[in-house]
């Protein structure tokens, strides 16, 4: 009965220990994929706001170009109107 009895206590100590280990392996893994999530939301966060510069300054580019050809069609008005 008494080998029972520290059987069983054994068995209790070393489940409430494999427990522990367990929680702290969970716990690590937790915090190493927490870590890699902010990674990547900081990666994306960077490409998404280099792709909006990007397009910002393309956009830029264009309305400039056509307000030149705006104002070149704008002066052949003229000049036509005056003639």
């Amino acid at each position: 009965m008494k080998k029972t009895i520290l059987a069983l206590a054994f068995m209790a100590v070393a489940m409430v220990s494999c427990q522990d280990k367990t929680k702290e392996k969970v716990g690590d893994a937790t915090e190493a994929v927490g870590t890699e999530i902010e990674q990547k939301v900081d990666t994306i966060s960077e490409k998404v706001d280099t792709a909006i510069d990007t397009a910002q300054a393309k956009a830029g580019e264009a309305l400039e170009k056509g307000a030149k050809k705006m104002d070149e069609a704008a002066d052949k008005m003229k000049e036509a109107a005056k003639k």
